[in-house]
């Protein structure tokens, strides 16, 4: 039988590949990706080579240090020749149709000077890899030690459970709550908004009768299938990432011992007179795990394996139950994650995927068998990075705040003939569950405020100018002057800024120093007064004049700062979640990267939407045409009729 790739693309230029393999349909994936964000993927693949200097001159010259330090590049290396023969098959089909659709026009390297350089076949697993080396506990691990060295017993005032808005929100309830009768799924990752978009929305089909599949979902530009969500037609699947602990951060001496590995690499830096610094960077392995800066080492469950659970993207793509996508799920290694799984045949699972180490004494000694249990057609389950109880205390040690996992269950609760409408809704929720406690140190001052934090309500921007001015004040006193001046063993590369930033972990903590009465010694109902006197005097604004849609891009010349920068509903703690950072900016710049429902009942019953558009092209239709949608909190559609798409290419057929 002779069959023909086709790319079909709806309204919103989201890509729908039709082929006739396996094969064929990893390779015009890989092209179709290449071809709407050539840029994305030579970004990608410098991140993953410790190369983004030779770029972007000394801004990426941590990143790149961090990179050769961890040794992405072998661990990814070594991954790829350990996949099955059609995982490699697979993963080598994909960059096959990577590099032949890469351009020579995208716009940021034109306007760099530079042009996109081939994949070779472990790349994608190399791109996987560095997305998600500073996920886990690498950041909070080095923020904990400067913390008890500055505060010592009372470190614990300033604890922010998890990491920092890399969290998520997912949620299921069995057929008997839904007015279709069969489950529902919805939810929201939480990162860094990026334009590109750190996820892009797909379509894959493969017709071969004797290996068929379906899918839409989200996939890692750069990552070939499917990963962290999708609606396969008869199964569908999502995740939150597990705050798990499969990182470890060791102590070394210096210089290190046990060394099994040392070599010196160099990072080439782009200067402003477009000429080349040459930078030696030392790469040391040692008995304990990889060196990533003076002092200190790292173990993590991808660089002890030497794998990065890339043989779960073929079974994934080809799964029909439940049971087939938890099976697929056993080969994942990171990130950790709660995964959260529902089918046609109506049941709902909760399961942790990914390779969580025991310790014995601290030493790593195996891994955990990962818990897991079903949903009744009458229950729900609600994960949001949240400590579920006994079961996370062989997981991790710091998780998010429950706020939004509480949310989400009291808007399930009791409730049935559940629609996706109901799960868009709940998906733009606005209650922002810190307000009761930081109010509290103002009486009465807030009692004409609702607690929803919606783009046009000024009495949330009231509360939020508020907020910041406390923040302000306490960052201001002596009692916290250690924390920004920390000794010299607690300095660390800007690259682990975003963890280590005392303002903004200061803000995190407010609900724990307000429940402290007086933490540090500190007068807070003073400084909460005089926080108000404050704002009060200025003139009162709407919370979206001050809290607007500001996505990072690594040009931002050239692509992010054309993007409209609409007002934004949401907080840091909403199930819509729109991160700020209070006494700093309102801007957002972390949260919600993209939404769905997935309805087992009806594909199309469901939707999907990103924060900016399908093409990583600036003046493309659709860089840019799904921000209304996102802004208002809808969702677009998918379709599923293939007489309802525009076919835009047709390739050679292949027997």
């Amino acid at each position: 039988m002779t069959r023909v790739t086709r790319l079909y693309r709806d309204e919103h230029g989201i890509p729908h590949v039709r082929a006739g393999s396996m094969m064929d349909l990893a390779r015009a994936q890989g092209r179709v990706t290449a071809h709407d964000r050539t840029w994305q993927l030579e970004w990608q693949r410098r991140r993953a080579t410790g190369t983004t200097a030779e770029l972007v001159g000394e801004r990426g010259l941590g990143w790149d240090r961090l990179a050769r330090q961890t040794m992405l590049v072998d661990t990814a290396r070594k991954a790829c020749a350990g996949l099955s023969q059609e995982g490699h098959a697979f993963v080598s089909a994909y960059v096959e149709g990577v590099n032949a659709g890469l351009r020579d026009d995208a716009p940021e390297l034109v306007a760099l000077g530079a042009a996109p350089e081939p994949w070779e076949d472990w790349m994608p697993l190399a791109v996987f890899h560095g997305q998600h080396l500073l996920f886990a506990g690498l950041g909070g691990e080095l923020w904990r030690r400067r913390l008890d060295e500055a505060l010592g017993e009372q470190a614990h005032l300033l604890s922010y459970e998890g990491i920092p808005a890399n969290g998520s929100n997912a949620w299921a309830v069995g057929g008997a709550r839904t007015a279709s009768g069969r489950p529902l799924i919805g939810g929201d990752p939480h990162r860094v908004i990026e334009q590109p978009g750190v996820y892009q929305q797909v379509r894959l089909a493969c017709e071969d009768p004797d290996d068929p599949c379906d899918v839409v979902g989200f996939t890692f530009p750069g990552v070939p299938g499917v990963q962290h969500f999708a609606h396969a037609g008869d199964v569908a699947w999502a995740i939150t990432n597990a705050a798990a602990d499969y990182q470890d951060v060791h102590d070394e001496e210096v210089p290190p011992r046990d060394v099994v590995l040392e070599r010196t690499e160099t990072v080439r830096v782009r200067t402003e007179q477009e000429s080349y610094d040459e930078v030696p960077v030392r790469v040391v392995r040692t008995e304990r795990g990889v060196v990533f800066e003076t002092g200190h080492s790292l173990r993590d469950a991808a660089t002890e394996l030497g794998d990065v659970g890339f043989d779960a993207l073929l079974p994934l793509l080809r799964a029909r139950t439940v049971d087939d996508v938890d099976a697929a799920l056993e080969h994942w290694v990171e990130p950790v994650n709660n995964v959260v799984i529902a089918d046609v045949h109506g049941t709902v699972r909760y399961r942790i995927a990914g390779r969580v180490p025991t310790r014995d004494e601290g030493v790593w000694s195996g891994w955990l068998e990962p818990p897991r249990h079903d949903v009744g057609a009458d229950g729900q389950v609600v994960t949001a990075n949240e400590r579920r109880g006994p079961e996370s205390d062989a997981i991790g040690s710091a998780f998010a705040p429950s706020y939004r996992a509480r949310r989400i269950a009291e808007l399930l609760e009791r409730r049935s003939e559940l629609t996706t409408g109901h799960f868009v809704e709940m998906l733009d929720d606005t209650l922002l569950g810190t307000v009761p406690a930081l109010t509290s140190l103002v009486p009465c001052a807030f009692d004409d405020f609702d607690g929803r934090m919606e783009a046009g309500s000024v009495q949330a921007g009231r509360f939020a100018a508020w907020r910041s001015a406390l923040v302000k004040r306490l960052v201001a006193r002596p009692e916290l002057d250690a924390l920004f001046d920390p000794g010299s063993e607690h300095v660390h590369d800007p690259v682990f800024t975003p963890f280590l930033d005392p303002t903004h972990r200061v803000a995190l903590a407010l609900p724990n120093l307000v429940a402290a009465g007086t933490p540090f010694g500190i007068d807070l109902t003073a400084l909460a007064r005089e926080a108000l006197e404050e704002v009060d005097a200025a003139a009162p604004v709407a919370w979206g004049e001050t809290h607007v849609f500001a996505p990072a891009h690594a040009v931002p010349r050239v692509d992010a700062s054309d993007l409209p920068r609409p007002a934004v509903s949401g907080d840091s703690d909403c199930v819509r979640c729109t991160s700020s950072y209070p006494g700093q900016t309102d801007v957002c710049s972390r949260g919600s990267v993209a939404r769905y429902v997935w309805d087992l009942a009806d594909r199309s019953a469901g939707g999907w939407v990103v924060p900016t558009g399908a093409s990583g092209v600036p003046g493309d239709p659709h860089h840019a045409d799904q921000i209304g949608a996102w802004t208002t909190g809808e969702l677009v559609p998918i379709v599923t009729d293939w007489d309802r798409l525009t076919l835009v290419d047709e390739g050679s057929p292949s027997a």
